[in-house]
C-alpha cells in the first residue's frame, strides 16, 4: 500500500480545521493517521516551522503515509494514541496545542482482504489493526463460550439478536471453524431478521463491530485516552473526536462533561453535511465533539 495513494476519504476534514484552529509553526496530535487526510489537511496549516505528531496502531497506515505525506511537517509514530504521554516524553515534545482522534475504520483496511474487515472478504477473520498484536477475531469465536459471544456482541455491537448469533456460531465451529469474513457474515445474516423497506446497514455489521472492538480494546483505549489527554495539551488547546457509533460518542460526551480539565465546545455532535454524505456515505454515522483544555 505504501506505493500507493490512499483510498480513504476523511470524514468532516474542513469542519475539523474550523474547530482545532491550526495555527503556523504549532504542534498538533493525529492519534489516528488512517489514509492521512486530516494529516495532511493539518499539516499544511502547521507549515514548516510546525509539527504534526501522527500515531495509529496499523504498520500499513505508517507505512504508507512515509510515502504519501513525504515532504510535509509530520513525525509518524507506530502506537495506540492512549500512550501519547509516553510518545512526546519520548521525544522530549512539550504539552502540544491540539489532538484529533478519528475513531472510525479507514476504507484502507476494509479493502485489505487479507485481514477480514469486509465482510465478503475471504481472507481470515482477523480484525486486529495491527496483525502482531493481540488476538485474531477468528480465534476469539473459536474459544469463547456461547454465554460470553453473546455478552460481547450485545455489550459492545448492541445488537439484540446476538443469542441466537452466538448459539449459532457454537452450532458450526463443532462442525468446522469459522476462520473468515464471509463465512461469519453468512451465518449472521441467516440469524437477523430482514426488517421492513430493506435495511440501511449490513446485518452483520454490529457483530463485525463487536468483534473489532473487543479484539482491539477500542473502547479501553478511548476510556484510557480521554483521561490522560488533558496533561498532553496546552491550557486553550483543543481536543477534537469523530465517534461512529453510540458506545464512543457516549464516552467523549461524558468525559467532556465530566472532567473539570475540559469545556466542552460543542453542546451537540456536529454532524457531516448532506452533500459530504451523498459524496461519502460512510460519513452519515459521523458525530464530532471538540473540548477546550482548561
Amino acid at each position: 500500500m505504501s506505493d500507493s495513494s490512499p483510498l480513504h476519504v476523511s470524514v468532516m476534514t474542513d469542519e475539523v480545521v474550523t474547530w482545532l484552529q491550526p495555527q503556523r509553526g504549532q504542534t498538533l496530535v493525529d492519534g489516528t493517521l488512517g489514509g492521512g487526510g486530516h494529516c495532511r489537511a493539518l499539516a499544511q496549516c502547521v507549515g514548516a516551522g510546525g509539527v504534526v505528531i501522527a500515531l495509529d496502531r496499523d504498520p500499513a497506515a505508517v507505512a504508507a503515509a512515509e510515502h504519501n505525506l513525504r515532504g510535509l511537517p509530520v513525525q509518524l509514530v507506530e502506537a495506540n494514541f492512549c500512550d501519547l504521554p509516553e510518545i512526546l516524553a519520548a521525544n522530549e515534545i512539550d504539552p502540544v496545542d491540539g489532538v484529533l482522534l478519528d475513531l472510525g475504520l479507514s476504507s484502507d483496511q476494509l479493502a485489505d482482504g487479507a485481514r477480514g474487515f469486509s465482510f465478503d472478504s475471504t481472507g481470515q477473520l482477523d480484525l486486529r489493526f495491527n496483525p502482531a498484536a493481540g488476538e485474531p477475531a477468528w480465534r476469539l469465536i473459536q474459544r469463547l463460550s456461547e454465554k460470553h459471544l453473546a455478552d460481547l456482541i450485545y455489550e459492545h455491537g448492541e445488537e439484540r439478536y446476538s443469542r441466537r448469533i452466538a448459539r449459532r456460531i457454537v452450532e458450526q465451529r463443532h462442525r468446522e471453524p469459522i476462520r473468515t469474513a464471509a463465512e461469519l457474515a453468512n451465518l449472521v445474516r441467516r440469524c437477523v431478521p430482514r426488517q421492513r423497506g430493506g435495511q440501511r446497514i449490513d446485518p452483520a455489521t454490529r457483530t463485525f463491530q463487536a468483534l473489532r472492538i473487543a479484539v482491539n480494546d477500542e473502547l479501553k483505549s478511548l476510556e484510557i485516552a480521554l483521561r490522560r489527554l488533558p496533561e498532553c495539551v496546552k491550557p486553550g488547546g483543543r481536543v477534537a473526536v469523530i465517534s461512529f457509533h453510540s458506545l464512543e460518542d457516549r464516552r467523549v460526551k461524558e468525559a467532556f462533561r465530566d472532567d473539570d480539565r475540559y469545556q466542552a465546545l460543542t453542546r451537540r455532535p456536529i454532524r457531516p453535511s448532506e452533500e459530504e454524505i451523498a459524496r461519502n456515505p460512510r460519513a452519515r454515522s459521523a458525530k464530532l465533539r471538540v473540548a477546550q483544555r482548561v
